[in-house]
């Protein structure tokens, strides 16, 4: 028996993985209609900070993951006490807290943006400083473009603040962009690494639009990439599954985020990879070897947010259309209810050739109402 705390989409195709390597699985979710607690062995429906439960995970289950970044570190902590957990609950507190997460990449001598940490009114640079335009962000629980904003003066800057409660954030200098990419990879315990491709992501409103694999950034850029990924985990000790977001800015690489757990970009792993970043996770958690994370069919990947359904005058996407393309791979959530905003699943479309990948997802694209 493995257990996650989380029951999201990620904890879902981690219960897939594991129920297709022969384990059972024990998921901590409050929520009732959560899409991996449906499919779990065991769906402890209560908060993710409740002892009882934390006790019943640590009891029954042989090692302990999360798929998500937001979960109590300290419920990590409870359970490592008596099981095996991965990642650490360290490496959990430094990915949900923001200012810990720029810091840590400063210090471990990582290339990241310029960045202040703003705690107070006067902790917010003049209007003369070089770090505006930039995005300030909520330090914790921000996710997919909440809580952050652009800000183009002192003037907005203060004004954001105060909309954010005065909260603590950080102001991050606002990159020229040549391109987002991240990549995901696996650390074991023996702290042996697998690096899947480079993505090249495109966003809108905040939110992971689609993924390009590989991406079409240089060769010298993807390679600086997947060291610098490398270096991030290595710097964390971190053992698990690690997403690593990337600005490349006038063709420089900056790390921006990490992710302790796989990631939305990674999902294109699941039909265009040997093994997927779901796989790799249960591979980390139970003690195996890692799998290959050869890349055979290049892939884009799309999201599928609720308002393909809102949006719909039918109430449901005509998927007859959609399936025709031969080279489309399907993966619809289990959420019962669609919202603006909400993803509810993801189409990848593979082809030996990425222009023609790109090409016919475009198409699906359209059959779907997505801009």
């Amino acid at each position: 028996m493995l257990g996650i705390l989380g029951g999201g989409q990620l904890g879902r195709f981690f219960v897939i993985a594991a129920h297709e390597m022969g384990y059972k699985v024990t998921v901590l979710d409050p929520d009732p209609n959560s899409p991996a607690g449906a499919i779990a062995d065991i769906h402890l429906c209560k908060a993710f900070d409740d002892l009882s439960a934390l006790e019943e995970m640590r009891n029954t289950c042989q090692a302990v993951t999360t798929e998500f970044e937001n979960v109590s570190a300290d419920s990590m902590d409870f359970i490592s006490k008596k099981i095996h957990v991965s990642p650490s609950a360290e490496s959990v507190r430094i990915a949900q807290y923001r200012v810990l997460e720029k810091t840590f990449l400063k210090e471990s001598g990582l290339p990241v943006g310029p960045f202040e940490i703003i705690r107070e009114d006067k902790d917010i640079p003049s209007e003369t400083s070089s770090i505006y335009p930039a995005i300030l962000k909520v330090a914790r629980f921000g996710y997919d473009g909440k809580g952050q904003t652009r800000v183009a003066s002192q003037k907005e800057a203060i004004a954001a603040f105060h909309q954010f409660s005065k909260q603590e954030c950080v102001l991050e200098k606002m990159l020229p962009l040549d391109m987002e990419v991240s990549l995901v990879l696996a650390r074991d315990q023996k702290g042996y690494i697998k690096t899947f491709n480079v993505s090249e992501n495109i966003h809108t409103n905040g939110i992971l639009d689609m993924s390009i694999v590989p991406a079409r950034s240089a060769k010298a850029i993807n390679d600086l990439v997947d060291q610098l990924a490398k270096r991030v985990a290595e710097a964390l000790n971190y053992v698990g599954v690690l997403g690593v977001e990337f600005f490349i800015s006038e063709g420089k690489v900056f790390v921006n985020e990490i992710a302790p757990r796989p990631h939305n970009s990674g999902h294109y792993t699941i039909d265009a990879n040997v093994t997927n970043q779901f796989e790799q996770q249960v591979r980390v958690l139970a003690g195996l070897p890692l799998g290959s994370s050869r890349l055979h069919s290049s892939a884009v990947m799309v999201n599928l947010l609720g308002d393909v359904w809102t949006n719909s005058k039918t109430k449901e996407p005509d998927w007859d259309k959609v399936f025709k393309e031969p080279g489309l791979k399907m993966h619809l959530y289990g959420k019962h209810e669609a919202r603006s905003g909400r993803k509810m699943g993801h189409f990848t479309v593979l082809d030996e050739k990425l222009d023609i990948a790109f090409q016919k997802a475009m198409e699906v694209r359209k059959l779907l109402g997505i801009a």
